[in-house]
């Protein structure tokens, strides 16, 4: 995948993590995903469409988001309730207008759904697309969270 789609994902992650809930982030190396299993204990997962079809979904570990929204919010969540449902769509929605934005740049235009949030133990997250699945996992003093996203770009 062409680092003009993967760089609008990476520094959206970070500006939105560190302006919203002044969490820095560190990525580490993006790899193609090979399995549905999502790498954290929560997802929200949100649909793209318009010049490309696609999705975007960002997987936390609890401890992460658990750290994020007490930062950002004050508030302490000792488990996933409604509350930090909520949180991670509120970010994965403005992590992917971030990004469509910065894809903006390039003439690429998407549009976004709503997010759906995804909780448990090794849950699934099918992408709408049969392109491969781009992994930027990130690391935070709380933990690691995962961006996720595919789409056709033929």
């Amino acid at each position: 995948m062409d680092v003009r789609y993967i760089n609008p994902f990476l520094e959206a992650t970070i500006s939105v993590l560190k302006t919203m809930a002044f969490v820095p982030s560190k990525p580490n190396k993006p790899y193609i995903k090979k399995d549905a299993t999502a790498k954290g204990d929560i997802t929200g997962v949100i649909g793209l469409s318009g010049d490309h079809e696609g999705s975007l979904s960002i997987s936390f570990s609890f401890p992460c988001i658990k750290g994020i929204i007490e930062n950002m919010l004050g508030e302490v969540h000792d488990e996933l309730n409604s509350e930090v449902n909520d949180a991670v769509g509120e970010l994965t929605n403005m992590i992917c207008g971030d990004a469509r934005k910065r894809l903006e740049k390039d003439s690429i235009t998407l549009k976004a759904g709503i997010p759906t949030i995804i909780a448990g133990k090794n849950h699934t997250v099918q992408h709408i697309t049969t392109s491969p699945v781009i992994v930027l996992p990130f690391s935070t003093d709380y933990g690691n969270f995962f961006v996720e996203f595919s789409f056709l770009t033929e």
